[in-house]
């Protein structure tokens, strides 16, 4: 449902989200093209209201996309996005290191 609610522009920006793109260079067009390209490569269960996935996107550069589907409203929910770094993450950005859990 990301994807589709992406694609038809249904997208909630949180605030956070909005501030946190600006200070890490990222567009609102990157975090989109994430969405509807990106690998899901975890999904936070527990987390309220909607389980929210992490997407990773790589493009010119790597990113990650924190979004949440509302499956009533048909909306996308765009938590956060930021820059995955080798320092805490496996080559290929997919996993944690684990020395940074």
């Amino acid at each position: 449902m990301l994807r589709e609610t992406a694609a038809q522009g249904r997208i909630y920006w949180h605030q956070h989200a909005l501030e946190r793109f600006l200070e890490r260079g990222i567009s609102r067009s990157e975090v989109i093209r994430a969405i509807i390209k990106g690998e899901v490569i975890d999904v936070y269960r527990a987390d309220r209201p909607y389980p929210s996935h992490l997407i990773l996107y790589v493009g010119d550069e790597p990113v990650h996309v924190v979004a949440a589907a509302d499956p009533t409203e048909k909306i996308c929910h765009v938590i956060t996005a930021y820059r995955p770094d080798p320092e805490h993450f496996e080559p290929g950005f997919r996993t944690r290191r684990k020395d940074y859990d």
